[in-house]
């Protein structure tokens, strides 16, 4: 029986069984205060009974494709760095869905996702998913099982006795460093190019690119010769995204020599003048901005870098000049 009637004193209360606790495993009941009439408590009985029925006839019907794309990535929306809610979302969709997306969620078990996981790292054509990618993919499905089990659509999270993906030990890559002589060369080649700046504080300092285009003038303390890192800027598909520093290695306060400051102090005399010259107000207080006074594309950073090198003809590197440790930036000073 879903809903029934009791009295407390004068008083009658429509009972509505909602079944077991996910985490205590009890029985839940939710009492409604149905007033003095018992013709009217069980006619609200029934109606709540009712109600408890469709719920419960929707959640075994829940497929695992709809509750994460309906429920769990909306969900995750609200909190994640744009960045990562679309690396979710593109694993959900490429590997996810095809797999247990139409299967109910109820029903899901364990056997299920780990012949995903074997199918995502030893295809019958073309090459598996990299370990660390396959165990990604186990965290979100292990992450959505256990809200799951906490909204009580389902009793328990099968994820936990699923065999995870082994996370390979990876070979260390070194780094391309460039001698003193190659990076002098670098810095003469992208002399004069609006970007010189930006390159120049790289090599100085060996922040991450998307650090550098988050910098704001606010952050630089010319006279304690420092700044201060607490943001970033990143490409999400085309569109540029602003990103806070989570940890201790990403807010941190970096060290500038004479020269250093010299060359960004030049730089915000040049956008000044620009900006006055086009009418515009950096009310933002970017650092490096494009002649439109806009934050600047990371992707337009590395394309310019890729030529810069080439023209160089220094060795060839992935990003700007500090992704990698050069000469310049093994002497970096940083007080975290």
């Amino acid at each position: 029986m879903k809903g029934y009637v009791k009295k407390r004193g004068d008083r009658y209360y429509a009972v509505i069984y909602e079944g077991l606790d996910p985490v205590t495993g009890k029985e839940r009941r939710r009492w409604h205060p149905a007033g003095t009439n018992r013709a009217e408590a069980e006619g609200l009985a029934a109606a709540l009974a009712a109600k408890e029925e469709r719920r419960i006839g929707a959640i075994r019907s829940l497929t695992f494709g709809a509750y994460l794309t309906s429920q769990w990535l909306p969900a995750k929306k609200l909190h994640l760095a744009t960045s990562t809610y679309r690396g979710y979302e593109r694993n959900v969709q490429r590997h996810i869905l095809p797999v247990l997306g139409r299967i109910r969620i109820r029903r899901l078990r364990y056997q299920q996702i780990e012949s995903l996981y074997d199918a995502l790292l030893h295809p019958t054509e073309g090459r598996g998913l990299a370990p660390k990618t396959a165990y990604e993919i186990h965290l979100i499905i292990r992450g959505a099982l256990a809200d799951a089990q906490r909204r009580g659509l389902v009793t328990r999270n099968v994820a936990l006795v699923a065999r995870a993906p082994k996370q390979r030990a990876l070979q260390r890559i070194e780094g391309i460093s460039l001698t003193d002589e190659e990076l002098r060369q670098l810095m003469r080649t992208a002399a004069g190019h609006r970007f010189f700046p930006l390159y120049w504080l790289t090599a100085q300092t060996g922040m991450r690119r998307n650090e550098i285009l988050g910098l704001k003038w606010t952050d630089i303390d010319a006279k304690k010769k420092r700044l201060h890192l607490n943001r970033g800027l990143v490409a999400v598909g085309y569109e540029v995204h602003q990103t806070r520093g989570k940890t201790k290695t990403a807010r941190r306060t970096i060290e500038l020599d004479d020269t250093t400051l010299a060359v960004l102090a030049g730089w915000r005399a040049f956008q000044t003048a620009e900006f006055a010259a086009v009418g515009i107000d950096n009310d933002d207080e970017w650092v490096f901005t494009d002649g439109h006074g806009n934050t600047i594309h990371p992707h337009a950073v590395y394309e310019a870098f890729r030529r810069i090198v080439r023209n160089a003809g220094v060795p060839a590197m992935r990003s700007t000049i500090c992704a990698t440790p050069t000469a310049a930036c093994s002497s970096r000073r940083a007080s975290r």
